[in-house]
C-alpha cells in the first residue's frame, strides 16, 4: 500500500504549510487534505507538488513494502 508521505517531506525542510502552497501552486485546503488522507493528489498536483519541494514524485510517497 502506499500513502502520501508529504506531511514528513514537508515539515523536514521545515516548510509551512502556507509556503508549499505559494511554490507549488496548490491550495493550502487541497494540501491539507493530501497530508490527511482525505484525498489522493491528481498527477498534476503530484508534479507541482514535487517540482516546488525540489524533489522526486516517488520522494512523496512512503511504501510499507520497502
Amino acid at each position: 500500500m502506499l500513502k502520501v508521505n508529504l506531511w514528513e517531506v514537508r515539515t523536514a525542510k521545515g516548510l509551512k504549510l502556507e509556503a508549499v502552497a505559494v511554490m507549488t501552486g496548490v491550495s493550502k485546503s487541497t494540501l491539507n487534505n493530501i497530508e490527511n488522507g482525505k484525498t489522493s493528489p491528481t498527477l498534476a498536483n503530484l508534479e507541482k507538488i514535487a517540482k516546488g519541494l525540489g524533489c522526486r514524485i516517488s520522494d512523496l510517497y512512503d511504501s510499507e513494502y520497502k
